[in-house]
Formats: C-alpha cells, sequence, structure tokens
C-alpha cells in the first residue's frame, strides 16, 4: 500500500496571485502541468494560467494584464516573444541580445521588466553536469529566437569564442553584431558549421523533430571530448543525440533546458526556488510518459 502524501487541494481565493502564460494557440502549453503542482506542493498561492491571445491583440493585452495587482508576472511563449521587447521599459542584457522576451513582471515603480530564460536553462544545465564553459569555444548551429538566448547566455557564462550558424546567413550576421555590442571580448564567426575545435556544440534548430530531418552537422568531425547539446524536445534521445553518443560524447537532452530555466523564472518572480528535480518529480506525478515540453 502506498504511504504518499496527497498534495494539498488547489486553494484559490482573493490573495491569490496569478502568472499568465501568453501565447497562440495553448493546446499544447505544458508549463502549468509543471508550475501548479510545484505551487500546491509548497503551498505557495499561485497558478499559471493559460491566455490565448492572438498577435495583434498582444500589445494592448500585455499593458491591461499588468493593471491588475495580482498579477505576479507573464510566461511569454511563440508567437510573442519577439514582439515583447518593443513593450518593455526595462530589457536585459540577454533579451538585447536574443531580440526576445520570454518572462515580464512589474517592478516597484510599475515597470515592465523583461529577461530571457532560454539561454539561462541551457547553460545551467550543462554547468550542472560538469562543463566548464569559461575560456572555451561553443558552435551553436541556429540563430532563431531559442539559439540566440543560448548564445546569448553563453557570453555572459564567459566563452572564449562563438561559432553561429543559420540556415539564413542574415540572421547569423545580425546575431553577430549585437553580440559584439553587449560581449565585445567574444570572439565571433558565423558561417562555420565545422565542430573540430569547440567544447560544445548546441542544435537550437528544429532538425530532430520530424522523421528523416538531415542531421545539423557532420557527426564524423565531432570529438569524443566534445559536449554536444539539444533543443528538440520531441523525443527524449533525438537522432543527434544518439549520434553523439555513438561517439563518444556527453549529452543534454532537449527537456533539460526547461526544467532548468523554471528555477530562474521563479527568482525573477520572487518566488520560492527549487531544484529540476523536485519539479520533475511534479510533473511526473501527474502521469507524462516522459519529460513535458513546452
Amino acid at each position: 500500500m502506498s504511504t504518499a502524501v496527497p498534495p494539498p487541494p488547489l486553494r484559490i481565493d482573493g490573495d491569490t496571485e496569478l502568472i499568465a502564460h501568453i501565447g497562440h494557440p495553448t493546446h499544447a502549453f505544458k508549463a502549468p502541468l509543471i508550475y501548479n503542482p510545484y505551487f500546491q506542493s509548497m503551498g505557495i498561492n499561485a497558478v499559471v494560467v493559460p491566455m490565448a491571445c492572438r498577435a495583434e491583440h498582444f500589445p494592448s493585452f500585455l499593458r491591461a494584464l499588468f493593471a491588475l495587482e495580482n498579477v505576479r508576472g507573464a510566461l511569454i511563449t511563440m508567437p510573442h516573444k519577439v514582439n515583447t521587447v518593443a513593450l518593455l521599459d526595462v530589457a536585459s542584457p540577454v533579451v538585447l541580445v536574443a531580440g526576445a522576451c520570454n518572462a515580464v513582471r512589474r517592478d516597484a515603480l510599475g515597470r515592465l521588466v523583461g529577461d530571457q530564460f532560454d539561454g539561462a536553462g541551457f547553460v545551467r544545465g550543462v554547468q550542472r553536469k560538469g562543463l566548464v564553459l569559461r575560456g572555451i569555444t561553443a558552435l551553436v548551429i541556429g540563430s532563431g529566437g531559442v539559439g540566440c538566448a543560448i548564445a546569448a547566455s553563453l557570453a555572459g557564462a564567459g566563452v572564449r569564442a562563438l561559432r553561429l550558424v543559420d540556415a539564413n546567413p542574415a540572421m547569423a550576421e545580425q546575431l553577430r553584431a549585437r553580440l559584439g555590442l553587449h560581449h565585445p571580448d567574444v570572439e565571433v564567426v558565423t558561417g562555420d558549421r565545422d565542430p573540430r575545435g569547440c567544447e560544445l556544440v548546441v542544435n537550437a534548430t528544429p532538425l530532430g523533430m520530424n522523421e528523416g530531418d538531415p542531421l545539423p552537422l557532420d557527426v564524423s568531425l565531432l570529438s569524443r571530448d566534445t559536449f554536444v547539446g539539444e533543443v528538440v524536445m520531441k523525443a527524449s534521445i533525438t537522432p543527434f543525440l544518439e549520434a553523439a553518443l555513438a561517439r563518444g560524447c556527453r549529452i543534454q537532452v532537449g527537456a533539460d533546458m526547461l526544467f532548468e530555466q523554471i528555477p530562474a523564472y521563479l527568482e525573477f518572480f520572487g518566488l520560492p526556488g527549487t531544484t529540476p528535480e523536485v519539479l520533475r518529480a511534479g510533473a511526473f506525478a501527474l502521469g507524462e510518459a516522459r519529460p513535458p515540453g513546452r
């Protein structure tokens, strides 16, 4: 017979604080399945609520949302991450480099403050696995929203050099220019997909989402000393990670980035912190067969 203590009943009352999870569509949102069990188990009187908002209504909605005094903050997802930047009063350096924002709160002066935690989640994950980032060279494949955020966070963590590659070379060049403004000490080159000489390689593209997708690079060039990270969460071990493991590389799966960034979100919102292990346990208690995606 199980002796597990059931969580306290969910309580929503006049003191409940709201965290809006804004995007469109919302049917695939998984964040409430991670945050809300944690809040419930810890007795935190807060709730994450999915809010489906189309792009044309988003600017007015975001400002109206923060007129509510019991809103603790907002999680921002597609298609609003880029458009949020222009709506902020204060943006973090990561937001300015990434050109996208996925978390907003109101400060004591009533200003909308934004940050970006995709990159922080990735960096926290590889650091907890023992990878020292200061002074290394990293290859980031993909200069979209998540690739930009990861590159910005790697620069902030002290990497020596970044190699940026994107199917649209102009996007990689734009990211290189933004990194130069905020991290002039980091050597940044674009267009070089060769992983040789890199201690870290990141697939920040959707390659691996669909069966038959090509691998993001020639895996025969991977050294066994290279750490390989992934952002795709459709499967825990993507074909790219499977190939990296076959080369003897250490890896980080895509879902780790999600679970690692949630503690950073909680800190940003001024809520009690936790660990990825606690969050995973709560999510799995809901019957998730695998680490949930966004």
